[in-house]
């Protein structure tokens, strides 16, 4: 029998004082049996970085022909495609193909071996691209709960996040802007 997502509920007052956009978020987060902690705190933190009223989960892990969060257009057109790791360039030079803007959140401790051996093939494609620092990233999965109180401050290329367990500040690089 197949193991079922554990899932996470989490209220997020979001403040993203470069867009402007302020808001409280109702953010529920099915985390797949094989996905980590860290991994499933970086979709909360591409979700807030990009909060829009239409950006939704997808099944993520669990269905590899869509990206982990989207944004689709009322005629059911990808506006947004959002992957988080460190996913294949046939990947994203399709993903680049069916959506309008493409953007990758890497983190893991490969990230920078991942990023230089394939930095040239992207450079190719309408695409940005992102990392977190992994020791931040180890940070912010230390404030996980099942039910979670979040208050996330995006300013510049940093957030400050903050809950009942504890706070950090989680920056990010550009690695390619589009």
């Amino acid at each position: 029998m197949a193991l079922k997502p554990t899932i996470y509920k989490s209220r997020i007052a979001l403040s993203d004082v470069n867009r402007n956009y302020y808001d409280t978020l109702n953010l529920t987060i099915a985390r797949h049996p094989s996905e980590t902690l860290e991994r499933m705190m970086v979709r909360i933190m591409a979700y807030c970085i990009n909060a829009e009223e239409n950006l939704v989960f997808t099944k993520g892990i669990s269905s590899p022909e869509e990206p982990d969060i989207w944004e689709q257009t009322l005629d059911g057109n990808i506006a947004l495609w959002i992957d988080v790791g460190e996913p294949a360039v046939d990947r994203i030079k399709k993903a680049s193909h069916l959506a309008q803007q493409v953007r990758v959140y890497c983190f893991n401790t490969k990230a920078d071996v991942w990023w230089r051996q394939n930095e040239s093939a992207f450079k190719a494609l309408k695409v940005s691209a992102f990392q977190f620092q992994w020791e931040e990233i180890k940070s912010l999965a230390a404030l996980v709960e099942r039910t979670m109180d979040l208050s996330v401050t995006i300013t510049g290329d940093s957030a400050y996040v903050a809950s009942k367990l504890g706070e950090c500040e989680v920056n990010w690089t550009t690695l390619q802007s589009t």
